[in-house]
């Protein structure tokens, strides 16, 4: 039978393959939509094999928030090559598949919901056979809180989520501050209680191996290890961080200065590597 250049744009709509794979999947489907559809995603399929060893450490990250803003997601869409990443109809559907994710608490009932028929996994294997690269999803992050805004860093290679404890006038931008100081200041955590204590034991031993060299006495080494830590703490923690804009206020200063009530209670930051 014939196949038309319409019946191919169709396919193209459909699935985002190009022409001519289109047209082939077609013709070697006799016309059969459904089984042109799963033609190209079994190419997909092959294409994924032979690059399951290629790096995937391009793409683009992206943070969605619910309408509410009560629920934020980061994803990462991650691909091979920056040409890739930074491609619109890719980061387009980077796009879309965040907004997805908000539906979903974790990444496995993310990548098996349905998207436009097929489910997520079933998308990335399509694209596999479309773009010719190892498309996957790296990073999935989840906050929820009373009040969540969202920063997606220009390139979409860095994205953060920021929690705050309440809704109040000016919330929205104190959020938005915040997260965009957790992409430029990549803390560890939100504040000292939430730093793994090996990280911290770590950092005692590297403060006092410093001081042993530095010649001094043993038995000062505890007292000044703290003043080392605490200093840790201020440059790695979110709200203990010197607030970016304002240097003479932390972060937690900072959001207390839009509502004294108010509090961080929550990030999520995700980069590509």
């Amino acid at each position: 039978m014939s196949i038309t250049a319409a019946d191919v744009n169709k396919l193209r709509g459909i699935t985002g393959a190009g022409m001519m794979d289109c047209k082939k999947a077609l013709v070697e489907a006799e016309g059969d939509f459904e089984k042109a559809i799963e033609i190209l995603r079994k190419k997909g399929q092959k294409v994924a094999a032979n690059r399951s060893d290629r790096e995937s450490s391009e793409g683009a990250v992206i943070a969605a928030v619910n309408a509410d803003s009560t629920v934020g997601v980061i994803i990462s869409l991650n691909c091979e090559t920056d040409f890739v990443g930074k491609n619109e109809g890719f980061v387009k559907l980077a796009t879309d598949l965040a907004n997805q994710a908000l539906n979903y608490a974790d990444k496995d009932a993310f990548l098996a919901s349905d998207f436009g028929g097929i489910t997520v996994n079933e998308k990335l294997m399509e694209q596999t056979g479309v773009i010719g690269e190892k498309i996957e999803i790296g990073a999935f992050e989840r906050l929820e809180g009373a009040f969540v805004n969202s920063y997606i860093h220009a390139g979409n290679r860095i994205a953060t989520l920021v929690a705050l404890s309440a809704k109040v006038e000016g919330g929205d931008e104190a959020a938005r501050n915040v997260a965009m100081q957790a992409a430029a200041m990549a803390p560890i955590a939100l504040d000292e209680n939430g730093v793994d204590a090996s990280i911290i034991e770590k950092e005692i031993e590297i403060a006092k191996d410093q001081l042993r060299a530095e010649g001094k006495p043993e038995a000062m080494l505890d007292n000044i290890a703290k003043g080392k830590i605490a200093r840790f703490f201020k440059d790695n923690t979110l709200v203990n961080q010197d607030y970016i804009k304002e240097p003479s206020m932390n972060v937690a200063a900072y959001v207390k200065s839009v509502d004294t009530n108010l509090t961080v209670t929550g990030f999520r930051r995700a980069a590509l590597a």
